[in-house]
């Protein structure tokens, strides 16, 4: 199971909207980190495929829905994993993956514009 503090340390813990005025370096930089965790078209499938789940998905049923082999797919979630837009949990020997709801809600503010004051 994610521990509370791991998703608080992820980046999409913590993206600042881009019309944020005086963005620092490290918002930046995190916020650049989920782009990239995304920047894959085999991320954003992995993504798609378990926003439209009903539950957790066991990684062997991402597979073969993705063509791609066991390791890749591994590979894709724990890029997105440790980005903090999924969540894993170990059932015995099977890892099982879901879309963590509040950090997808925190990034949809991502493009909120700020006015400028003069």
């Amino acid at each position: 199971m994610i521990r509370e503090l791991d998703v608080l340390e992820s980046p999409a813990a913590c993206c600042a909207p881009l019309g944020a005025i005086g963005m620092s370096e490290q918002d930046a930089e995190t916020t650049a980190e989920v782009f990239k965790a995304l920047g894959d078209p085999n991320r954003v499938r992995i993504v798609n495929q378990l926003a439209n789940a009903p539950g957790p998905v066991c990684v062997c049923d991402l597979t073969a829905g993705m063509e791609l082999s066991q390791p890749t797919v591994s590979f894709h979630l724990k890029k997105l994993v440790s980005a903090g837009l999924l969540e894993r949990e170990q059932r015995g020997v099977w890892a099982f993956y879901s879309i963590h709801r509040e950090a997808l809600k925190r990034l949809a503010t991502i493009f909120t514009m700020e006015e400028a004051t003069v």
